[in-house]
């Protein structure tokens, strides 16, 4: 965090350079703007956007843009009435048609978390019996704290804030975090 604490965030413009964009907290919203004025491709998420606009108000050229991925596929999706035999077929979603199978194997405690997400779309070929018994082995780790991306800094702000400041509320973390990313990054 900046010892700058008297700086002051300057506007988004064409006059800042590369390096002082990246000393501050942009919206996606606000980087998007400035993109469209420069007509820098607004594609591939906020780093990627980012990373564009800092080349181009140095003068550097502008990074490539990689393609993004093929959108997967969905194969056939499960229908009801679904068992403990039912086998997942490639490309299955997690569907309301999963769901209730889970909740009536596994309860009402029941969600798909990130475990059961990748579970369904990377074990094709397994039965719902396995991935009932896989829900009931990732107990443990489910419930220990994930690290958040990069992208979600608002996310992992809030986290960290609530872990300092349990009885904190609601309002007193936005308020940190509108002074949060008021400051320089570094």
């Amino acid at each position: 965090m900046s010892t700058n604490a008297g700086e002051v965030r300057p506007l988004l413009s064409t006059a800042l350079t590369g390096a002082e964009l990246l000393r501050w907290y942009w919206t996606l919203a606000e980087l998007t703007g400035l993109a469209r004025q420069l007509d820098i491709t607004v594609r591939g998420g906020k780093a990627a956007v980012t990373a564009r606009l800092a080349a181009a108000l140095d003068g550097l050229p502008e990074p490539a843009v990689t393609a993004p991925a093929p959108p997967r596929r969905a194969g056939r999706q499960l229908a009801a009435p679904v068992d403990g035999t039912t086998v997942i077929p490639p490309g299955q979603r997690c569907s309301q048609v999963l769901r209730e199978y889970f909740v009536r194997e596994i309860g009402p405690g029941f969600h798909f978390d990130a475990s059961m997400r990748e579970y369904v779309a990377g074990h094709a070929g397994h039965t719902l019996a396995e991935a009932v018994e896989h829900w009931r082995a990732t107990r443990a780790s489910a419930a220990e704290p994930r690290s958040i991306g990069a992208q979600f800094e608002f996310n992992r702000f809030l986290r960290d804030w609530h872990a300092r400041h349990p009885a904190g509320s609601r309002t007193d973390a936005l308020a940190a975090w509108r002074a949060h990313r008021a400051r320089p990054r570094d």
